[in-house]
């Protein structure tokens, strides 16, 4: 009665009729069920009527809330000439000749129960026109909502009387002549004039719905079907979103002229009575208590940062940078508007470079299908317009109109594109504006428009020559111009080496995976992505800001990351002069790897991001800090740093994005440290005033402490028993 008392008191339309709800009000038989899943638009009507004669009177007063309705119901006696009273309940309208589909203010929703399965369009037969079905899909293109007449009110020009007609299809022949006994009498064929304030009018919007990838079979092509929303059910979903829609398969009354050209065959389409969407966009999602619990518990965690990276596509072996980046892409940072109108973005954006067979396409799915709202495509099959927006005729008012493109359709979300490489370049310049400004801007077809495409830019490719090729620079290695590659925040290179102990390990990972389907035991268990999704959910409402006291320790390590990356660009200058002179025609991206100052804006992006992932309002060192050292690891990542492995044919992977002799690693490390020390002016420096400046390098803690033993044992340092303080022997 509570749904009841709030239509009554005009507070809500929508009232969601469950028929396992029926079900058990009719007992262990479930005929009646049956009955209303084999012809639902009957039952919906009758269940209409039993919903206005239990309708309570309202308990608020209701003035100040009159419309046509009220005054309808008010004047209609005197208009008519029927004794009536100006009371408000249905049986007012009963009595009269006003339909009672025009006095209702509230709406019947059928909510399938647990017995329906979801089948795919193509499952679809003749034997389910007028029955209740449930229908999986991805939803592919929708129209802008528009009022449809459902009850259309005419009004005698000569003797007034008014006149209703229900309009149950698209289509409808208006009444001409007024059918009052007056205008019999008298033979005046009064004409009739429609009054569009006394008509009532509903939310109608059309949408097109298409099978899922894993519900097409081999060698078909996706099927498709048009669903009409009404009412309450418009706006509740979005191109690209995967739904569950249950309503009624009608066939589609269409016109004589189309019908001779069809002949027996007709046309169909769902009249939905519930939609549920998969996945919901991080603002949309619903509170849910058992997932607060597990988020709250996993925030308490010190390693959370970990576990989650970890836990994003566990099956796939190492990677352990990539997999950070991708959590911060998926947090993302803070969007800033400016008083003046400017904006800078907080979405991040990833471009994975690597050999082939590094799953850098498993990862972006992967990432997609964590993602409220991800969308993926290929750079191959994808053209300019694919991605940003196309002119196209609607089919219902053939008008020229916008349809969203890939980039689009992932606004507030993630869009993939793998192959980034094999798209044309007219193709890859549209991305430009989206990368940066986050909006389309449209000038086809008298159209002239901006559309937001507020993304995160998620790209993989594979060198320009299938593999990477150890003896040319990264320049040659990668052709993607500079405009483009400025604008990805973190730039990872994967290369595939062969390394005896690392291959072995990998194979038995994938040999684990195909054997038991699932990955191999961690040391610790991994996050859902239910759980996962939930969790980034809740770290975007988090708003963290920069504190002024970090400012100048940003600005200083931008400056030295900017001065050490224009001296290892001299550096691989000298080593390649013959390639960069011979080069010296091409695109020009002999600098592509020169932090700009949209790198510091990236540094500022993922250290909120780093925020947000502990629930935090204000950004710490420690996570500068990291976002300085992934940085500078997809900075290290793309130089050309495989001399010793080709020498020596031995390698020390870095977190999985690049090869670096082993030796030099150490001995680099060793050098930072000594100088720190030197410059302090001290013989003695603590491990938890080096690791932060190890970090923000891009090593790691586990080659600190290889470093810290290996000189150890060769008496230049030594470690005292608590593990804290490192000495250098004199």
């Amino acid at each position: 009665m509570t749904i009841l008392q709030q239509v009554a008191n005009r507070e809500r339309i929508s009232i969601p009729i469950s028929l396992d709800d029926v079900q058990i009000f009719d007992g262990e038989d479930d005929a009646l069920v049956y009955r209303i899943g084999r012809n639902t638009k009957r039952y919906i009507s009758l269940f209409a009527e039993a919903v206005e004669e239990c309708l309570p009177a309202p308990t608020r007063d209701l003035s100040g809330t009159e419309d046509i309705l009220d005054v309808l119901r008010m004047h209609h006696p005197e208009e008519t000439g029927q004794n009536h009273t100006e009371e408000t309940d249905p049986e007012s309208a009963r009595k009269s000749n006003i339909p009672r589909a025009l006095m209702r203010r509230f709406e019947i929703h059928l909510v399938p129960g647990i017995k329906l399965k979801s089948v795919a369009i193509r499952h679809v037969k003749a034997r389910h026109v007028g029955s209740l079905v449930r229908i999986t899909g991805m939803v592919t293109r929708v129209s802008n909502v528009k009022p449809l007449l459902t009850v259309a009110t005419y009004t005698c020009e000569i003797c007034a009387f008014e006149v209703y007609q229900e309009v149950n299809a698209r289509q409808f022949t208006p009444l001409s002549q007024c059918p009052s006994d007056r205008c019999k009498t008298n033979r005046t064929n009064g004409r009739l004039v429609l009054q569009t304030k006394a008509s009532k009018f509903e939310k109608f919007q059309e949408l097109k719905f298409q099978e899922t990838p894993d519900q097409v079979p081999m060698g078909h092509v996706p099927r498709s079907l048009t669903v009409y929303l009404r009412g309450e059910l418009t706006r509740t979903c979005e191109p690209g979103s995967i739904v569950t829609i249950c309503g009624i398969f009608l066939p589609l009354p269409i016109s004589a002229q189309r019908q001779m050209q069809m002949g027996l065959l007709t046309e169909t389409y769902l009249e939905a009575t519930d939609v549920k969407n998969h996945k919901t966009r991080y603002s949309a999602m619903e509170s849910n208590e058992a997932m607060e619990t597990q988020v709250l518990r996993l925030q308490q965690k010190s390693n959370i940062y970990e576990i989650l990276s970890q836990s994003i596509a566990p099956e796939i072996y190492g990677h352990e940078d990539v997999k950070k980046a991708l959590l911060l892409l998926m947090i993302g940072g803070v969007t800033k508007r400016m008083d003046e109108g400017m904006r800078l973005r907080g979405d991040i954006n990833i471009l994975l470079i690597g050999d082939p067979g590094v799953a850098k396409s498993q990862l972006l799915k992967h990432i997609v299908s964590i993602a409220p709202r991800g969308v993926y495509t290929t750079g191959k099959g994808s053209s300019g317009v694919g991605l940003t927006a196309a002119v196209i005729r609607d089919s219902i008012t053939r008008e020229m109109t916008l349809e969203g493109g890939a980039l689009v359709l992932a606004d507030m979300g993630i869009c993939a594109i793998d192959e980034f490489d094999k798209m044309e370049e007219s193709d890859r310049t549209a991305i430009h504006e989206v990368m940066e400004q986050q909006t389309v801007s449209i000038a086809k077809a008298g159209i002239t428009t901006t559309l937001n495409a507020r993304t995160s830019v998620l790209a993989a490719a594979n060198p320009i020559y299938g593999r990477y090729n150890p003896k040319l620079s990264a320049s040659q290695n990668i052709n993607l111009s500079n405009a483009l590659l400025s604008r990805f925040d973190l730039i990872f290179l994967i290369l595939d080496h062969a390394n005896y102990d690392r291959d072995e390990t990998l194979a038995r990972h994938v040999t684990y995976v195909h054997r038991y389907a699932k990955n191999p035991k961690m040391n610790f268990e991994p996050v859902r992505p239910e759980v996962l999704r939930y969790f980034v959910a809740i770290a975007k409402q988090y708003t963290p800001h920069i504190p002024s006291e970090l400012s100048g320790y940003i600005v200083e390590a931008y400056v030295t990351l900017r001065q050490q990356d224009a001296n290892d660009q001299m550096r691989e200058m000298r080593q390649n002069g013959r390639q960069y002179a011979s080069d010296s025609n091409g695109n020009g991206n002999e600098g592509q790897t020169a932090m700009t100052a949209r790198q510091l804006l990236s540094i500022l992006r993922m250290s909120q991001a780093l925020a947000r992932l502990r629930f935090a309002t204000d950004v710490m060192h420690q996570d500068v800090d990291e976002a300085i050292r992934l940085v500078y690891a997809s900075k290290a990542s793309l130089l050309n740093q495989t001399e010793d492995y080709t020498k020596n044919g031995r390698g020390h992977a870095i977190n999985g994005t690049g090869f670096i002799g082993s030796s030099d690693v150490m001995s680099t490390i060793y050098r930072m440290v000594l100088e720190y020390a030197k410059d302090k002016d001290i013989c003695a420096v603590t491990i938890a005033d080096i690791e932060p400046i190890v970090f923000r390098k891009g090593y790691t803690m586990q080659q600190l402490r290889s470093c810290i033993k290996y000189y150890s044992e060769l008496d230049v340092m030594q470690m005292n028993a608590a593990g804290t303080t490192l000495h250098f022997v004199a």
